[in-house]
């Protein structure tokens, strides 16, 4: 039994397409504000709970379903309910931003499983989550395809055998283009991704290389890897996702088609295999790989990622509330492009990113971050 946090998402909604391919249904689906899409939801596969976050979005939905037997509860702490479902097999954690923290907490220790897609849980909290993760017996699995990709290949082999992991970016829609071309690009421009269709906040997080970034931390936390053991390289196929070299033996490069539910299957059914309903990678058109490092100049998102991965303490916290706070302030239309950028190193530089102690220390430096971002002018 699967409780899906952030259902009527991008990763959620492909979730439940894997669900239907694995013959399976949730116990609990939870989401945001979207009430007709997880009535639709609720209506197809009859979960035993369901949660809205926002409070008056659940009430709506519990008038909506009142011919239903489906439990409907409304407010964060309910989805930390929904997280911890006591007939819940796996918790898949994939709503957005640091929405995903609170319910990704209450699962560990609750349920057998955890398969996150959240980023942010990982790059503002890491360590706490994985130092309650080591104290309790839930297995966890992310789900990304450059995440997954590294678990696999470094599945059973000894942190002091591997030399280094590569994790593979495609570069987004702007790859090749020099800063200056990038100031007056638009949101649909930068929603034009390459390879993958994705939520729009990560798919401008992709085209800034913030994203990227992003993995760069979580790899880190996932998998106790050091910053100067972590590369990553372009790629625009997006076909080859990781390799993982070691110091005895040929690297191990992990390939698959660009789609989600790939991952996200691995993550529900390890450590069984079971046939995808994604058709398998054509071999007749594998990739060449060399390695390019991204452009820090032309993505300054990914070199201020890396900054932070440095710094450590509350800067992934930092980083990731300006993060999401500025792509909110451009898809809004309020900023350029090249102003996420700005947005992130003012917050970085001016809001205080010590070393967290605790839930609380890290909630703090996300509001005092998400507070400055959105006041901070960064016009020219």
């Amino acid at each position: 039994m699967i409780s899906l946090i952030g259902s009527t998402g991008s990763i959620g909604k492909q979730a439940l397409d894997v669900l239907d391919h694995l013959g399976e249904r949730p116990v609990a689906l939870a989401a945001g504000r979207n009430v007709s899409e997880l009535e639709n939801q609720c209506r197809k596969y009859r979960p035993e709970m369901a949660v809205m976050s926002d409070a008056a979005a659940a009430s709506d939905l519990r008038v909506r379903l009142s011919d239903t037997p489906v439990k409907v509860l409304g407010g964060p702490d309910s989805v930390c309910e929904a997280a911890a479902h006591p007939r819940a097999v796996t918790t898949l954690v994939a709503s957005p931003g640091i929405s995903g923290l609170l319910p990704t907490l209450a699962a560990i220790g609750a349920v057998p499983r955890l398969a996150l897609a959240n980023k942010e849980s990982m790059v503002s909290a890491g360590r706490l989550v994985m130092k309650r993760m080591g104290a309790s017996k839930t297995l966890l699995l992310p789900v990304d395809s450059e995440l997954s990709a590294v678990f696999l290949c470094l599945e059973g082999v000894p942190r002091e055998l591997v030399r280094r992991v590569i994790l593979t970016a495609s570069g987004g829609p702007f790859y090749g283009r020099s800063p200056e071309s990038l100031y007056d690009v638009t949101i649909e421009d930068a929603l034009k991704h390459p390879s993958w269709k994705m939520g729009r906040k990560i798919t401008i997080d992709s085209a800034t290389l913030l994203n990227k970034g992003y993995e760069v931390i979580e790899t880190m936390h996932y998998f106790g890897m050091p910053l100067e053991r972590i590369s990553v390289s372009i790629h625009r196929e997006s076909i080859i996702h990781a390799v993982v070299e070691y110091v005895h033996k040929s690297p191990y490069i992990y390939m698959t088609a660009a789609d989600m539910r790939l991952p996200i299957q691995f993550a529900l059914t390890y450590p069984e295999v079971r046939p995808p309903l994604v058709k398998p990678l054509d071999l007749s058109a594998l990739p060449s790989f060399a390695e390019e490092p991204p452009d820090q100049r032309a993505f300054p998102c990914f070199a201020l990622a890396l900054e932070a991965a440095g710094r450590g303490g509350l800067a992934g916290a930092v980083l990731a509330a300006a993060g999401e706070t500025a792509v909110a302030r451009f898809l809004n239309g309020e900023i350029r492009f090249t102003d996420i950028a700005k947005c992130v190193e003012s917050a970085l530089a001016r809001v205080p990113s010590g070393d967290h102690l605790s839930l609380g220390d890290i909630l703090e430096a996300d509001a005092e971050a998400r507070l400055y971002t959105r006041m901070v002018n960064v016009a020219v």
